[in-house]
Order: structure tokens, then C-alpha cells, then sequence
């Protein structure tokens, strides 16, 4: 068989892997590229995929980064069966119309912006997909129970077991016979962390011929529960005593629902400041909560479903409208806004960093993976400044970052499970991490079990059999794009003579229009300066 990685290939987005059998061609998942420019490009290059021709897709759980490309592969003519565990149906279907209502708002804005500069819409121009292809993609859907053998094609055995991650998240146990040989695999997805508050632990499966395994902390560790409760305590209360709010930007499913339960569970110790509200500004987030509470009976937790998590009685209000929202940023005293994405990248959460950033006693409290290029990496990494709106604003906020509210095993975790596989001929693909992280842990995997771990790059191609070495073909030369620095600077430098030649004669033109162009230049150099400040 062959497979070729479509995504999260040395980056932590865009899961997808395409697998070609004597039988079937199919997809481990279809996800979301996030990021910088470069990485969400490859969002719109789905050709790869060659939509019609897969005939079905098994989906290891919601995330976006998972999930979020589904509704471009139908826009494009996929027809086939989308697999995947009920809660993940339930959560997918209301995350993908969330994403394509996302998608049509962007495009609607880039429109107004040509508009407004005088430039002409390209009629051409279209949405990665909109709400019609959402729809259309959850009718896809097919809901498999935990634990039962699936036969989605000739050749083809599939398992669904329990990776605890979040609600409804599981690791693929793959079987695929070709002339007469089985060759076993196994897809992590996205391993949870063992003994998180809401999930229960992943289970182990059998050791398969072929382990492809996530590694997004394959270069440390999380810290403890009672850690993370404490530093969690301490953002509220730094801001509590400075009669500021706390914005905690929070993927909306599981995290979200996590967050509540921490925050319960300090109000039950008393460490939770009396009357100081908690707000969830995300309507995605309200409707997560909602089929959290329908599948209480899988988590660890199930008496969430007593608490009032969803109650304005019991201290948490769920905003309704985008008007709810605004109120929030005028609203003076100590709050705590739970607002999506957590990444930064999208949504209310971005209006919110607008008009908290830049005030001192405010915290902004990060309470999951950050990707590289993302508005959130770039605050956890002790950015100064923050491009929101077409405006740079001073980040005086108090940035905490809590690790042990991750949803992904951390480093000793991970080789634990391929641990509880390991033995000689094992074949270990490290995907779904940065390099860092990979060639930490692909160490670590040869030190402690003699294993050398294949790392593949993006469009890579490896042809496996059994426990054999597998033939790698070279990803093609437009993987990775580069970057003509040569051409920018010279176009930069014609510029800068341009400007220089044609202001000879502005001391002609009226005052007025003189200050205006003044400031306008002024406006760019300070535009150089940031630029300068990130080389």
C-alpha cells in the first residue's frame, strides 16, 4: 500500500493521510491547515487530495485541525462515507457549519476591503467552502460505535478505540490485506493525556506492523492537576485585585468544558472570587456544551451533567449574540471571558485581545497548543506588540501559559503508550509535531527501544508492507515554496527611490496635503520597524 502525507507533516495542522490499497483509496482524516500565510495556502491546494476519487474518510475526532477540510473535499466531488464515532458526529457537524459561516465572513471581508481600496472583485474568487457544503458534508457522516469492526472496503478492517483526547476522540486500528498478507496499522490521532479531568485514559492497543503517532509534545512535559488548578487561581486572582478582567482564549470543545469543571472545582475550595462572573463568548462553545452533556455518560466525570455549568444561577452566563459580546468590552470590573478559537486566529476572542492587550492588571491566560505563526504563539513567545484589525496593539496584559490543560499527552506519556507496543520490528512514524519536538522524541524512541522512527515531510510518499523498510519517494519541489527575498527587497528599493524622486517636489503641494502624506510615511516606517523587530 501507499500512503502520502497531506498534513501534519513536521507541523501540528492539517491532519491527513492517504492511503492506496489494491482495494481502496482512502483518507486518515482531512484537516484544517493553521498558521501563517504559507501553511493556510495549502488549505486551497486540495487537488492533492483528488476529492473524487476517495472512497471513504475515517475521522479520528472534531478538531478542526482534523476535521476542517471535509466540506472542501465534498465542494470538490467526495460522496463517500465519513466514519467516525457518534459524539464525533454530533460535535463535527456543528464545528463545520461554524467553519464554513468563518469562510464566508472572510471572503465577504477581503471583498469589502478591494472595494474600499478601489481594486475590482474577481468573481472567480470564492470561499474555501460555505454553509451548503457543511450541510452537505454531515449528511456524510456515519456514526461507529467504540470497539466494532467496520469493513469499509475489500481488504479494509477498521476499530475505533478509545484515545481520550476529547469527546468522542479515537486512535484507528487498521488492518489491510493485499495479496494474501495483512498489514497492520495504527493511527494515534491525537492522544490524550492520562488522567485528565474530563476523559478517560486511552486505551492500549495491540502492537501493530506500522505505528503513526502524534508527537505535539514530543520535547516535554506537562505539569500536574494540582498545578494547573494553582496557576489557573492565580491568573483569576491577579486580576481580580485589579479590578480587570481574565481572557482566556479556548478551543471550544473539550477545553472549554474543561476550563468550566477547573473553574468549579476552585469555587468549590473556595478560590474562586465571590461575584466575579464567568462569561463563554463563543455560540460554537454553547452548542459543544450541549452535546457534552448528552454523552456525560463516556467521561470521566459524568456527574458534570449535575452541575450547572450551563445555568446563569450558577455563575455562568453563555452570551447569545454579537451585541452580548460587545458588551463585554465596555463592561467595567473583574470578569472571566472563555472565547474562541485558542488560537487567536479567528473569532470573538480576537475583539476581546483588542480591547484588553494593552491594559495593565488584565490576564490572558493560554490554556492550550499554540501554533507556530499563530496570534497566540506569538504572545507566548513574549511579543511586544499584536496585529489585530489593521492596528498594533501593546501587549501590557499579563500573559500565563498553563500547560497542564492540555488535551495531548506529554512527552513521558507518549513514549509510554509505544512503549506498551514496542518490540524489535516495529515500524514508528512520527506525525502531527514540530521538527523540534519530533527529533527530541524519535531520540528518546531510539534510546529506550532501539527504534529509528521515520519523520515524513509534507507530500511525501512511502510504500509499506508488513514490517518492512519503507520505499520513500521525495515530496515534490512545490512542498515547500521559496520565498524570493531578492525580488521583495528589489521591488522595496525602486520603491524608496520612487518616494525619494517624487517627494523633490511635494513642498509644492498645499499644507495640508503635505501633513497627510507626511503621516502616511510616517505610518510605513513604523510598519518597517515592527517588521524589523520579528527578523
Amino acid at each position: 500500500m501507499k500512503i502520502t502525507f497531506l498534513g501534519a507533516a513536521q507541523t501540528v495542522t492539517g491532519s491527513c493521510y492517504v492511503i492506496q490499497t489494491e482495494h481502496a483509496r482512502f483518507a486518515v482524516d482531512c484537516g484544517m491547515f493553521q498558521g501563517g500565510s504559507a501553511m493556510e495556502e495549502r488549505n486551497f491546494e486540495t487537488v492533492n487530495y483528488m476529492p473524487e476519487e476517495l472512497d471513504f474518510v475515517l475521522l479520528t475526532h472534531a478538531h478542526i485541525d482534523h476535521s476542517g477540510l471535509l466540506p472542501r473535499l465534498v465542494k470538490q466531488g467526495f460522496a463517500g462515507g465519513i466514519y467516525c464515532t457518534a459524539p464525533t458526529a454530533d460535535l463535527v457537524s456543528i464545528m463545520l457549519e461554524d467553519s464554513a459561516h468563518i469562510q464566508e465572513m472572510e471572503l465577504e471581508w477581503r471583498n469589502k476591503h478591494k472595494v474600499r481600496r478601489g481594486e475590482p472583485v474577481d468573481p472567480a474568487d470564492e470561499a474555501l467552502y460555505d454553509t451548503e457544503d457543511a450541510l452537505a458534508t454531515a449528511k456524510l457522516l456515519r456514526p461507529v460505535e467504540f470497539g466494532q469492526e467496520l469493513a469499509p472496503a475489500e481488504g479494509v478492517k477498521v476499530k475505533f478505540r478509545y484515545a481520550g483526547h476529547i469527546l468522542g476522540a479515537a486512535f484507528l486500528e487498521i488492518a489491510v490485506t493485499e495479496g494474501g498478507r495483512t498489514t497492520r496499522l495504527v493511527f494515534s490521532g491525537d492522544l490524550g493525556r492520562p488522567g485528565a479531568l474530563l476523559l478517560p485514559d486511552a486505551e492500549m492497543p495491540e502492537s501493530p506492523d506500522w505505528l503513526f503517532v502524534e508527537s505535539t509534545y514530543g520535547d516535554r512535559d506537562h505539569k500536574g492537576e494540582s498545578d494547573t488548578l494553582n496557576e489557573l487561581a492565580e491568573a483569576v486572582d491577579y486580576s481580580f485585585r485589579r479590578g480587570e478582567k481574565v481572557i482566556i482564549p479556548a478551543f471550544a470543545v473539550e477545553r472549554t468544558q474543561e476550563i468550566l469543571y477547573s473553574l468549579y472545582l476552585l469555587k468549590l475550595e473556595g478560590r474562586l472570587p465571590e461575584g466575579m462572573p464567568i462569561y463563554v463568548d463563543s455560540p460554537l462553545a454553547t452548542k459543544a456544551t450541549k452535546v457534552f452533556l448528552k454523552y456525560a455518560h463516556l467521561l470521566h466525570t459524568p456527574e458534570i451533567a449535575s452541575i450547572p455549568i450551563h445555568d446563569p444561577e450558577g455563575g455562568v452566563i453563555f452570551t447569545q449574540t454579537a451585541q452580548d459580546s460587545m458588551k463585554l468590552n465596555v463592561m467595567r470590573g473583574p470578569a472571566i471571558i472563555l472565547s474562541a478559537s485558542g488560537m487567536c486566529n479567528a473569532g470573538r476572542v480576537r475583539h476581546h485581545l483588542k480591547h484588553n492587550l494593552w491594559r495593565r492588571g488584565v490576564s490572558i491566560v493560554f490554556v492550550g497548543y499554540q501554533a507556530i505563526g499563530t496570534p497566540g504563539r506569538k504572545l507566548v513567545d513574549g511579543a511586544k506588540s499584536l496585529r489585530l484589525f489593521g492596528e498594533d496593539v501593546t501587549v501590557a496584559a499579563r500573559i500565563f501559559t498553563i500547560g497542564g490543560f492540555s488535551a495531548h499527552a506529554g512527552q513521558s506519556q507518549l513514549l509510554e503508550w509505544i512503549g506498551g507496543m514496542a518490540r524489535p520490528d516495529l515500524n514508528i512514524c512520527l506525525v502531527h509535531g514540530e521538527p523540534k519536538a519530533q527529533q527530541i522524541l524519535a531520540g528518546l524512541i531510539k534510546e529506550r527501544f532501539g527504534i529509528t522512527a521515520f519523520i515524513p515531510e509534507y507530500l511525501e510518499e512511502a510504500v509499506i508492507e508488513g514490517t518492512a523498510a519503507p520505499e520513500v519517494a521525495a515530496p515534490p519541489a512545490r512542498a515547500r515554496k521559496s520565498v524570493d527575498w531578492g525580488f521583495l527587497t528589489g521591488e522595496l528599493e525602486q520603491r524608496v527611490a520612487q518616494i525619494r524622486s517624487r517627494l523633490a517636489t511635494a513642498s509644492e503641494l498645499p499644507w495640508e496635503e503635505q501633513v497627510e502624506l507626511r503621516d502616511r510615511l510616517a505610518e510605513i516606517e513604523r510598519e518597517l520597524f515592527v517588521f524589523l523587530t520579528h527578523l
